[in-house]
């Protein structure tokens, strides 16, 4: 078995307050990866959609002892309020991901504009969110084992040595632990809703596909590559027992791929890395982008296979191969997936919004008057706008899963 200590950056976690994930950089020299931060929803998830980040603790909107108003309330969705706070917040966090979405990429005026769309949509966006987790709740959805999985692995990320070390870390950066697991539990009812609602209502017939795929043929000219993903199995701190089990912990998971189990199910089932709710999705490389010895492995890889069990400093590591790209025009077979996922976006965004519109329909929203333009509408209801574009937003998701160094930015999966 040959030791990649060269590698066991894998399992080193960052500090809760560089959670934020950025999308690939056009530059030589891109920042490292960072971890997912629980109140990002996934992918696949249109922007409006997308849970409230954590704030800090607020105090109630009406004081129960003296009747005063002590937070301005700007809209009322249903039995739920949005406060001014919480509006503030939302618009100022615009202008940081706009940010972080340009990166060098962006003229002034390109992000002026960019910012400018998220924070007048940041209104609407904290009313979808609002309306998708009620809807949550009226379909009798509970994500709570998911919930208290996914504390635990930003705990591990994170080397905590237990969730009350992790609530103290938490509030030590000014955010309520109720509001830090509720934004968790809001993007995981926010996910299972728009999966259930719409997305098992869109599908991309094969001709589309192929259409596509005859049309773009340009797009696939590629250099050599590869796209992999990962279990890992986290052994710091662990005394040479515990070490042993772990080690057949990943054994166990390896042979279970082997034995014909998806490898996602299985990251996700075993895999203590950041990418574990991606089926352990790392990302494409080019030669020169991985270590050196990562690289002599898995070019000789072909798709579906399977490094052995590799020792690291931190844990134990499991790479298998997803897709093997040859030099030059990527034939249909090996791109496929990612036409389907393209033309799958490119409908979802409309069929979220249309069905946000008819959640408004029946729902009770009413924003306080000056509140209006912010949000697109008139009066004192909230009005149906376009939906704000991201920027990049596959590319801004594979970010978070670079692991190894550079990573090649030409690639349209």
């Amino acid at each position: 078995m040959r030791n990649l200590a060269v590698i066991a950056a894998l399992f080193v976690a960052l500090p809760l307050a560089a959670q934020q994930p950025t999308p690939a950089p056009q530059t030589q020299n891109p920042p490292k990866p960072t971890l997912e931060k629980p109140d990002e929803a996934p992918a696949d998830v249109p922007a409006a959609a997308k849970p409230k980040k954590p704030v800090p603790a607020k105090k109630p909107a009406v004081s129960a002892t003296e009747g005063k108003v002590v937070e301005e309330i700007v809209a009322r969705v249903n039995n739920e309020v949005i406060t001014r706070s919480e509006f503030e917040h939302s618009k100022a966090s615009a202008e940081e991901d706009a940010k972080s979405d340009c990166q060098n990429r962006c003229t002034p005026e390109q992000l002026k504009s960019i910012i400018e769309d998220g924070q007048k949509n940041a209104l609407r966006n904290l009313i979808d969110q609002s309306l998708l987790v009620q809807r949550a709740k009226d379909m009798g959805i509970s994500v709570e084992p998911e919930v208290i999985k996914q504390l635990d692995q930003i705990r591990i990320e994170n080397k905590l040595p237990s969730m009350e070390a992790l609530e103290e870390a938490v509030s030590k950066q000014g955010i309520n632990w109720e509001d830090f697991k509720n934004n968790i539990r809001s993007g995981l009812l926010t996910k299972k809703v728009i999966g259930a609602e719409v997305g098992s209502h869109i599908s991309v017939p094969k001709d589309e596909i192929q259409k596509y795929y005859d049309e773009h043929k340009q797009e696939f000219m590629r250099p050599e590559q590869v796209a992999l993903r990962s279990i890992e199995v986290n052994t710091a701190g662990k005394d040479a027992t515990e070490i042993a089990d772990l080690k057949k912990k990943a054994e166990t998971a390896r042979k279970r791929v082997q034995d014909g189990e998806d490898f996602g199910e299985i990251a996700k089932r075993y895999s203590d890395g950041a990418t574990a709710k991606q089926g352990g999705y790392l990302g494409q490389y080019k030669r020169g982008e991985l270590s050196k010895e990562l690289e002599a492995a898995v070019f000789k890889m072909k798709r579906n296979d399977l490094t052995e069990v590799m020792e690291t400093k931190q844990g134990f590591l499991i790479i298998q191969v997803l897709e093997h790209y040859d030099e030059g025009e990527q034939s249909l077979s090996k791109v496929e997936n990612e036409i389907n996922e393209k033309l799958y976006g490119q409908r979802m965004e409309p069929a979220l919004r249309e069905y946000l519109k008819t959640l408004r329909e029946q729902s009770y929203v009413v924003i306080k008057p000056g509140y209006q333009d912010a949000a697109g509408g008139s009066n004192s209801e909230i009005q149906e706008v376009s939906a704000t574009p991201e920027v990049s937003k596959s590319k801004k998701a594979r970010k978070k899963y670079l692991l190894f160094g550079k990573r090649s930015t030409d690639t349209g999966a």
